[in-house]
């Protein structure tokens, strides 16, 4: 049996290289300090959760896949040990897991992903349409899927850090059992709370589930 953990995530701004302090200042922005600062604790939590869920696990048994990497062997783990030194929480896991025996494999395409670090930096004439930006996200999801699909080996465990706002799920083979660590829906809705400033007691609410003890779907 092939399973796959299937980790979607909130990405912050040590995450994302150069292109990260940008879309932290707009982040702030629209959030509000106040709520942003909070946003940070409820991210912090998330991870703890999440690495006390797969400690549980068999390193030596696992491939990691994670979203933005497009590279592996020596060459990805410095990727990885350079994001973690920058702060990341998802890549300070990925490496605690490579450093426990997990495989590390590349992920993204190279080309795909240029251009979406560099649709993250545009603004103003410059910012693809939702369209454009939609048709490469699910370029880059096929492309995810088939490297999962194609690696992932029977008896293996898969994880899966990926944007909660991806869909790599349905291009999955079908033979690869999948465990969701948190439902990418209600990810996707507390970021647009948190964003839009609309309603605080459902942004709390929503918080609550993201940093809670993982309940595999």
């Amino acid at each position: 049996m092939r399973r796959l953990r299937y980790i979607p995530v909130i990405h912050d701004d040590a995450d994302l290289g150069s292109a990260g302090p940008a879309l932290a200042h707009r982040s702030t922005a629209l959030a509000g300090e106040s709520r942003w600062v909070m946003h940070r604790e409820t991210t912090r939590r998330f991870w703890e959760r999440v690495a006390d869920d797969l400690r549980r696990f068999d390193s030596g048994k696992m491939r990691v896949y994670q979203d933005g990497l497009a590279a592996d062997g020596a060459a990805g783990k410095r990727i990885v040990e350079e994001a973690a030194r920058r702060g990341s929480k998802n890549y300070q896991l990925v490496l605690e897991l490579l450093n426990h025996g997990a495989q590390l494999h590349a992920t993204e395409n190279h080309d795909l992903l240029v251009q979406e670090l560099a649709n993250l930096g545009a603004a103003g004439h410059a910012s693809p349409s939702p369209e454009q930006r939609q048709h490469l996200l699910e370029e880059r999801d096929t492309y995810i899927a088939d490297v999962i699909s194609s690696t992932l080996q029977a008896e293996e465990l898969g994880v899966l850090f990926i944007g909660a706002g991806h869909d790599v799920l349905g291009r999955l083979a079908a033979d690869i059992q999948v465990q969701t660590v948190k439902d990418p829906a209600k990810l996707r809705r507390y970021i647009e709370e948190l964003l839009l400033a609309r309603d605080s007691r459902k942004l709390e609410a929503l918080a609550r589930y993201v940093e809670a003890p993982v309940d595999v779907l």
